[in-house]
């Protein structure tokens, strides 16, 4: 089997597909991979990284204001669904996916203008203009909030979940949190932002410093590198609590995972995959600024169903975060209700389901 990728942007548009072709590979050691994306966004670097077939188109998104530089946008998917079906004609596959970002336009549009089976992946429980317009083209549409279906033809949604719970499910080997300077067989949280921090939830982590200093579980906090110094400087002010490890980043954070008995994090699709699927308990403080406030709206699919909780960035302060840390990790049943209702959100075959989705697009293509 021969199949296309296509995402880009962001990690949360990139990672998916990448966890999807690892866990592919793994099983069918025999399918073959293209990943199209573009030059200018993240997916160049890190897939070319992992060693996978790379193709870069011209292509740019739309403004979500009136704006000239729509024109030019338009131009530039008219030319790249003409490039596109070159590359396709050439790399002759069975199946195109699309996991979210500009680029997958052009892409999964000429693909299902050649008759090749095709499918969205919709990581978010709000999805973006890209999928929404594509899913008037493809066969099928997949997606990992039950919430999103309401945004998409009926006929074509098929639940599947993020392929990134199938990878952090995988691991066999997980890394010792002594190696970061923590105890083991000890209650752990880990705190972090996003790969670049968040500045709000640093504000809190460094008011929390006094009330942590009594807690009887332990914490990393992890600042985001462009946050570091200055949150330091900020911690050692305040008196930084022994019971907490401050790092700038948290390299193969997937590996460290099962470690953590609670995280305080954003409420991104990839964060939230993680989470359910190794039905790890949370803290959720959705970003306000993503577009139509989708991080919320994934936050609450978790808090409805007491798998988490959840803390809008407006209510958030040192004392509330501590608050909401202790009601997890200080009540065993609480602790271990929350653990059992986060896994039965997840889905650790995430990846596998995808593919069969392919699969049987392509089976009904050829019949």
């Amino acid at each position: 089997m021969r199949i296309v990728v296509s995402g880009g942007g962001t990690g949360g548009h990139i990672y998916p597909a990448l966890a999807f072709i690892k866990e592919v590979k793994q099983h069918h050691p025999d399918v073959s991979f293209l990943y199209i994306g573009t030059d200018k966004g993240l997916e160049k670097k890190i897939v070319e990284r992992e060693n996978i077939p790379f193709k870069a188109i011209d292509i740019t998104g739309f403004k979500r204001k009136l704006s000239f530089e729509n024109v030019k946008t338009v131009i530039r998917f008219l030319k790249g669904v003409s490039e596109c079906k070159k590359e396709l004609k050439k790399f002759q596959p069975d199946a195109v996916i699309g996991t979210g970002g500009y680029v997958c336009g052009p892409v999964v549009y000429a693909a299902s203008k050649l008759g090749i089976p095709t499918i969205i992946h919709e990581q978010n429980s709000l999805p973006g203009l890209t999928n929404k317009f594509l899913s008037k083209y493809v066969d099928k549409v997949a997606i990992c909030f039950e919430e999103a279906q309401t945004h998409f033809p009926t006929e074509k949604v098929v639940f599947t979940g993020n392929p990134r719970a199938s990878e952090v499910v995988s691991i066999k080997e997980v890394k010792s949190l002594s190696t970061l300077g923590l105890q083991e067989n000890k209650k752990t949280v880990l705190i972090f932002g996003g790969s670049r921090g968040a500045a709000p939830i640093n504000e809190a982590v460094i008011a929390m410093q006094q009330s942590l200093k009594t807690r009887d579980y332990q914490v990393l906090y992890v600042t985001g590198e462009v946050h570091y110094e200055k949150v330091m400087t900020a911690l050692n002010h305040e008196g930084v609590a022994k019971n907490m490890v401050v790092i700038p980043f948290l390299h193969q954070m997937p590996e460290y995972l099962k470690s953590f008995d609670c995280i305080v994090a954003r409420a991104g699709a990839t964060t939230i995959a993680e989470i359910t699927a190794l039905g790890i308990p949370s803290v959720l403080i959705p970003s306000p600024y993503v577009t139509a406030n989708h991080q919320e709206v994934n936050a609450n699919s978790l808090g409805k169903h007491n798998a988490a909780v959840v803390l809008k960035e407006s209510e958030l302060d040192g004392d509330r975060l501590v608050q909401a840390v202790d009601h997890i990790l200080q009540d065993e049943k609480t602790l271990n209700q929350m653990s059992e209702r986060a896994k039965s959100l997840g889905v650790p075959d995430a990846a596998q389901r995808l593919y069969h989705v392919l699969s049987e697009l392509q089976q009904l293509k050829k019949r």
